[in-house]
């Protein structure tokens, strides 16, 4: 289950790269714009104030998500639905899919079917996490590797659940797509309140944390939790009353019938 509420605890770093996303899109009147894992919405809003005379549909697993969605009052579409069964109808000129596909085993397939599914000038936009060899998810990896959780945690793990930026770009340029790909790394810099949990752990509590947390009893989710918050304090060490979170992301906008030498 998702909670939006521990979701948006930092709406603003987790926004920023979907800002930097979706500035390289140059679409200038889709007539449909999809939001593939719209998450709480306030994102998918951004998309209906930038093209206000498109059909603006936001689509999401959760529907904690999407109830949240619906408080809104904006003018987009929102319903809860399986990006693996989502198709694109032949109005769709834009697709954005912002910190989602690293939670679809397969994704790159959905890519493929989705550049030769969209109509010829059509744009498709990806941004996924790509920190899963940092601090934060080497020592989540090893705590869950210990012996009170690894049968349950090991399997809920991947290691590179996604490629870089170059692999992207292979793969839709290889589907007839002009592509545009390139990576990020943001520092955000964290409070940390003494009387609050470690920061990065409160981060990872909105989202690479969400399956753990599922798949333990309150008890033993409580003992695996003050286990990584050692590990993550050590990692990232409080400076002036701030934490450096170093967040890598990977990013891939193309455009559908154009060519691989077109500059986007």
């Amino acid at each position: 289950m998702w909670d939006p509420t521990t979701y948006l605890r930092y709406g603003d770093e987790r926004s920023r790269p979907f800002h930097d996303l979706i500035a390289r899109i140059s679409a200038r009147a889709p007539r449909a714009v999809v939001d593939l894992g719209c998450g709480p919405g306030q994102l998918t809003a951004v998309l209906a104030e930038r093209w206000p005379g498109s059909r603006v549909v936001g689509l999401d697993s959760s529907p904690e998500m999407i109830e949240r969605a619906a408080e809104l009052g904006v003018p987009v579409e929102f319903g809860v639905g399986d990006v693996r069964d989502w198709r694109p109808t032949a109005e769709v000129d834009v697709v954005v899919t912002n910190a989602l596909l690293q939670w679809v085993p397969g994704h790159q397939e959905l890519l493929r079917r989705w550049a030769r599914q969209l109509p010829s000038g059509a744009w498709l936009a990806a941004q996924v996490p790509g920190n899963f060899d940092a601090p934060s998810h080497r020592a989540l990896r090893a705590v869950a590797a210990a012996a009170p959780w690894r049968g349950e945690l090991l399997p809920l793990l991947r290691e590179a659940p996604v490629d870089d930026a170059a692999d992207y770009a292979a793969l839709l340029a290889d589907a007839g797509c002009a592509v545009d790909a390139w990576e990020t790394t943001y520092v955000h810099l964290l409070p940390a309140r003494a009387d609050a949990a470690h920061p990065v752990l409160s981060w990872m509590e909105g989202t690479a944390l969400r399956p753990v947390r599922a798949a333990l009893a309150p008890d033993r989710w409580a003992d695996f939790r003050a286990e990584l918050e050692v590990r993550l304090a050590e990692a990232y060490p409080v400076r002036q009353g701030q934490v450096y979170f170093p967040f890598r992301r990977v990013f891939v906008v193309a455009r559908t019938g154009g060519r691989a030498e077109e500059n986007l």
